[in-house]
């Protein structure tokens, strides 16, 4: 079955190791295939991974792009590690985070690390309401 994409103009989308920009007028296309797949408003650069939870999803989208799990898994348990000492009330999310990628599904273990992201802005939040 093929993947329906409308991009906006000037939008981005990551197919495989190609990015893709679309020109003045709203596109409409169909992947049919199996390729990892990145819409601009999904994407991160290390420039936009600004916290710690934003730099866990970075190296989740680095192995999901590279199709390969074992793709900066160093990287990726540092930075859980440094994240779970500053905040260990995130295991939960964390954990969904590792099963996702343990089973393979790494464009769910992004979606998931989109939640993480959504709770470190909660407990910073918290932090600075005190």
């Amino acid at each position: 079955m093929a993947l329906k994409v409308e991009l906006k103009p000037r939008e981005r989308i990551i197919i495989g190791q190609v990015v893709i920009r679309n020109d003045e007028q709203r596109t409409r296309f169909f992947i049919e295939g199996d390729a990892p797949i990145l819409r601009e408003k999904d994407i991160l650069t290390a420039t936009s991974a600004d916290s710690p939870a934003k730099k866990i999803y970075l190296s989740i989208q680095l192995m999901y792009l590279a199709q390969d799990a074992a793709h900066g898994h160093q990287t990726y348990f540092e930075l859980v590690r440094d994240f779970l000492q500053a905040a260990p009330s995130a295991m939960p999310h964390i954990h969904e985070i590792n099963n996702r990628i343990l089973s393979g599904d790494l464009y769910k273990a992004l979606k998931a690390a989109k939640k993480l992201i959504a709770y470190e802005a909660e407990l910073i939040e918290n932090a600075t309401r005190v």
